[in-house]
C-alpha cells in the first residue's frame, strides 16, 4: 500500500500493519523478527526526513490513541503513543492540565514528536521529550518493558530514540496545571531585534522570530503567563483574517504564483512582512502555541549554540542577498534549554533553533545546502525529523553520546529489525 509523508517528499510501498493494542504491537514485532523482516513505526508522517520510511513492514499506530490515566494532583498522565497532539491537548484541557511546552504544529503523534526531538520555544524549557516521566518500549525481541529513571541510560536514550531502540506504545507525561498565555505579536526590523535577541529570549517564557528573506523585516512573538481571570480573546474576524486567509489561503495562492514567476518573491515578501500587523490576545496555552498549517512545505532545522544565532542569521541574509533566491517562506528562530537526552539537539547545550522552509513545488536544494554550510561552522545539530545530509561519522562529533546510543542499539537490536536507510545513515549500518 502506497504511503507518503505530509510534505510528499518521502514515499514507500511497504506492507501495512495497523495494530489496535500494545499487545498486537508486540506480536507484530516478534513476528517480524522471527521472519527476518524489517519494520518501522509511523505516526502522522509529519517528518520531512525518511525516518518513518519502511522498506518491508510499516506499523501504523493510529489506533493506539487516547489517555489511559491521569492524576490531576501530580500532573502525571499516561497516554497511548499514537495519540495526535491535537487530541492530547484537548483532552488535557478538559482535565485542567497542559503540556509544559509545544511546537506550533499539533498534527504529530506524541511518540513521533518526542522520538524525533520536536520542541517549542522557551529559554528555560527543553523539547517535548523533556516532559516524559516514563515510557513503555517494545524491544525488537517483542518484550515490553517500562523505562524510567530507574534505568538511567536507557531512559536518556529512549526519550529521543528515533524508533531505533524499540517501538513506544505508551508514554507518561509530567504535565502542568492548565495555564493561559498572553501573546504579543508585532512586526519589527531585523536590525533592531537581532542585536538584542538574547535579551528577548530571556525576557519571555516563550519568544520566537520570523525573518522574511530578502527583506530586513521580521515578525516577533512573545508569550508569557497571565492570570486565569485575564480574558483578552482574539476577535474571530481577526483570527480568520490572519491565521486562515493571510497565512494559509492567500499564502498558498502566492506560493503557486511564485513557483511560476520567481521574480515576484521579493515584492511578495515585502507585502507579507507588512500585512501581519501587531496583535495581542490571551488564550489557553495550546491555543496560543499552535498555528494552522495548510500550505505544504519542506523544512530543514538546525540547533546552534545560543550565542551563535546572530552570526547564523547574518550569514544567511548575506547569502540570500547575493543569490536572490526565490525564498518565500519566513525563517523561524526559536530557543530551548539544555537537557540530558543523548540524541536530543539540546544535550548539554542551550540552543537557538533556525528553521528554513521551501514550498513543496519549489527547488530547495541550493538554499538548504547553503544553510547547512553556514550552521556547520557553529556545530549545528540537525533536527531528526527535518531535512539534513549528515551521516553517522559527522553526527558522532556533534552528539557526545552518539556512540553510547549506537552501542545500546547494538545490544537491543543486533539484527536491525527496526532499521531503514535513514537510520543506517545517521547511526551506522
Amino acid at each position: 500500500m502506497a504511503w507518503s509523508n505530509w510534505a510528499g517528499n518521502v514515499t514507500d510501498r511497504a506492507t501495512l500493519r495497523c495494530p489496535r493494542t500494545p499487545e498486537e504491537v508486540a506480536e507484530e514485532v516478534r513476528s517480524a523478527a522471527g521472519e527476518g523482516r524489517r519494520i518501522r513505526p509511523v505516526g502522522s508522517g509529519h517528518s520531512f526526513t525518511p525516518i518513518a520510511q519502511a522498506d518491508d513492514l510499516r506499523l501504523d499506530l493510529r489506533h493506539l490513541s487516547g489517555i489511559l490515566s491521569a492524576d490531576r494532583a501530580t500532573g502525571r498522565v499516561r497516554v497511548l503513543a499514537g495519540t495526535p497532539l491535537r487530541v492530547l491537548n484537548q483532552a488535557l484541557d478538559l482535565l485542567g492540565l497542559a503540556m509544559p511546552n509545544l511546537g506550533d504544529i499539533d498534527a504529530q503523534t506524541v511518540a513521533g514528536a518526542t522520538s524525533t526531538g520536536t520542541h517549542g520555544t522557551g529559554a528555560t524549557l527543553p523539547g517535548l521529550a523533556g516532559a516524559i516521566a516514563g515510557l513503555r518500549l517494545v524491544t525488537p525481541d517483542g518484550a515490553a518493558r517500562w523505562v524510567d529513571e530507574s534505568e538511567p541510560d536507557l531512559f536518556a536514550a529512549a526519550r529521543v530514540g528515533l524508533g531505533a531502540l524499540g517501538i513506544i506504545t505508551e508514554i507518561e507525561l509530567a504535565c502542568l496545571p492548565a495555564y493561559r498565555l498572553r501573546a504579543v505579536e508585532r512586526p519589527d526590523a531585523l536590525d533592531a531585534v537581532l542585536p538584542r535577541i538574547q535579551e528577548h529570549f530571556d525576557a519571555h517564557r516563550h519568544f520566537e522570530m520570523y525573518w522574511f528573506p530578502g527583506t530586513r523585516r521580521v515578525q516577533t512573538k512573545a508569550n508569557d503567563l497571565v492570570a486565569d481571570d485575564v480574558q483578552e480573546p482574539l476577535p474571530e474576524w481577526r483570527r480568520r483574517l490572519d491565521d486562515e486567509f493571510l497565512s494559509n489561503t492567500f499564502f498558498g495562492a502566492a506560493q503557486r504564483v511564485i513557483t511560476r514567476v520567481p521574480r515576484t518573491v521579493l515584492p511578495f515578501n515585502e507585502v507579507a512582512a507588512r500585512a501581519l500587523s501587531a496583535r495581542t490576545y490571551t488564550a489557553p496555552s495550546h491555543e496560543v502555541f499552535v498555528t494552522p498549517r495548510s500550505v505544504r512545505f519542506v523544512e530543514s532545522e538546525y540547533a546552534v549554540p545560543r550565542e551563535a544565532v546572530a552570526d547564523v542569521l547574518t550569514d544567511l541574509a548575506a547569502w540570500v542577498e547575493r543569490r536572490r533566491e526565490p525564498i518565500s517562506f519566513p525563517v523561524e528562530v526559536r530557543v530551548a534549554a539544555p537537557d540530558d537526552m543523548w540524541l536530543s539537539t539540546g544535550y548539554g547545550r542551550a540552543n537557538a533553533y533556525v528553521a528554513v522552509h521551501q514550498f513543496t513545488r519549489g527547488d530547495h536544494r541550493a538554499y538548504f545546502a547553503a544553510f547547512e554550510e553556514i550552521v556547520a561552522a557553529h556545530a549545528g545539530r540537525p533536527h531528526w525529523g527535518k531535512m539534513h545530509t549528515l551521516d553517522a561519522a559527522e553526527l558522532s562529533v556533534l552528539y557526545p553520546r552518539h556512540g553510547d546510543f549506537v552501542a545500546l542499539r547494538d545490544r537491543l537490536d543486533p539484527d536491525r529489525v527496526l532499521t531503514n536507510a535513514y537510520l543506517d545513515r545517521v547511526l551506522g549500518a
